[in-house]
């Protein structure tokens, strides 16, 4: 008898942790196939330190094959799902068109970054959602300090070494304060270069990390201020030009570099697909399924999932919520079949952990706040722990760089316009224009 086949597209948080729960699950019972653009999982809250220079970028990339045992890896990106004769459409890497049919479809497609109708952005901001895009602004942070270290003129070396964040949300976050960090150090082994390295982090929010905890707030910008990036809330980007931007509150501040985290949407492969969306997202029911189509599951941040925990809610776009849904999607689509029974998705957030580079972290594990060396403690832990492969590569990075100088050259492999910011693959360097 032919095995039932179960297609996941997307190997994210919720695509990876679907897989792996049903492979442990299914066994030979069932063919798993994983569809997704890249052969590896990508371990986005480390980002900020690839973009810094103290993690390798290698190492946040889990490799699909070897760590999905009795799954099948295909890589490409979906472009059509055929609801009514249940097969999903996609584009291999060298253009060829393929399909795949399935008896489960779970749809982890994941997000990308958010776009405001602001002037300019889209033309001269860089978004910070995959890895080309932490390569990128790796190599455009040292350049930005070479060429400030080169210039004669004291207007083009501050223009150079300012160094502009938008969102303040976790990502913009960790960005500014790893990168302060990182310019801080590069300037310290130039010595004609006479202008410090200035960050700023701008949100049109009250406080930085607004999503979370006032105390990890407080934490967060009391970091930020002693590092000197220049926090200004309530403000944002009035326009971008290329040679800096217009701020809302009127001022025009020279830059060559803007960095878009002001959060993420859904894949607008989702509204392709004809089902129902509640602000870009699918439709599910608690136990994840599409209405309507009880073979087609969704989770992660292209689910609008109900939140149990707060009823007339759904569920926030993390990657702990992503994690949890894939691993119950895997469990559901198990227990069609017979095996188990199907559970609805609840879950209360365990906390959060912010790395801030250097010794400082904010964290409240258990919801019990932390602050300094044993935040930084949590954090570190908790990230390999989080990791599904690679954690000794990681933790010998770590030890490295507190030891040794970090290393850094632009080895140029990103150009600027192989990473827009209006991206529907961010997790993929567009080809050179």
């Amino acid at each position: 008898m032919t095995k039932p086949r179960v297609v996941i597209v997307g190997a994210g948080f919720a695509g990876y942790h679907a897989a792996k729960t049903l492979s442990r699950i299914a066994r030979d019972r069932a063919e798993i196939v994983l569809l997704n653009s890249t052969d590896y999982f990508l371990y986005l809250p480390l980002l900020p330190e690839v973009a810094a220079g103290v993690v390798e970028p290698r190492r946040i990339a889990v490799p699909l094959t070897g760590t999905l045992k009795g799954v099948r890896v295909v890589i490409g990106e979906a472009d059509h799902v055929d609801l009514q004769n249940r097969w999903v459409g996609f584009t291999q890497p060298e253009g060829d068109r393929n399909r795949l049919a399935y008896d489960r479809l779970v749809l982890a497609v994941g997000s990308v970054n958010k776009l405001l109708p602001i002037p300019g952005v889209t033309e001269y901001a860089h978004g910070f959602r995959g890895l080309p895009e932490a390569v990128y602004l790796h190599d455009h942070v040292v350049r930005q300090i070479e060429l400030a270290e080169q210039a004669e003129d004291p207007a083009e070396q501050r223009a150079r070494s300012t160094f502009v964040v938008v969102g303040a949300g976790y990502t913009g976050t960790e960005v500014a304060a790893h990168g302060q960090l990182f310019t801080d150090a590069l300037q310290a082994q130039r010595p004609r270069l006479t202008v410090r390295p200035r960050w700023m982090l701008l949100d049109v929010a009250s406080r930085v990390l607004p999503e979370l905890d006032k105390r990890m707030s407080r934490t967060a910008h009391r970091v930020l201020d002693r590092r000197g990036v220049d926090v200004r809330m309530g403000t944002s980007v009035a326009e971008a030009t290329a040679d800096g931007v217009k701020l809302t509150d009127g001022e025009y501040v020279p830059t060559c570099t803007l960095v878009w985290c002001v959060g993420v949407r859904p894949d607008p492969f989702v509204n392709e697909l004809g089902l129902r969306t509640e602000k870009g997202r699918l439709v599910v029911d608690e136990f994840l399924t599409v209405p309507g189509y009880p073979e087609v599951y969704a989770c992660g941040d292209a689910a609008a999932v109900p939140d149990l925990t707060r009823p007339g809610q759904v569920c926030t776009m993390t990657a702990q919520h992503a994690q949890r849904q894939g691993a119950l999607a895997a469990r559901n689509i198990a227990a069609s079949y017979g095996h188990g029974k199907r559970k609805p998705y609840k879950h209360h957030d365990l906390g959060w952990v912010v790395d801030l580079g250097g010794k400082a972290a904010a964290a409240n594990p258990l919801h019990v706040p932390l602050a300094g060396l044993p935040a930084k403690a949590v954090t570190r832990a908790y990230h390999l722990m989080a990791m599904p492969g690679n954690r000794t590569r990681v933790g010998a990075d770590w030890a490295l760089d507190a030891a040794l100088t970090r290393p850094a050259v632009q080895l140029g492999l990103v150009p600027a316009n192989a990473v827009p910011l209006e991206s529907t693959s961010p997790e993929v360097a567009a080809r050179a224009r």
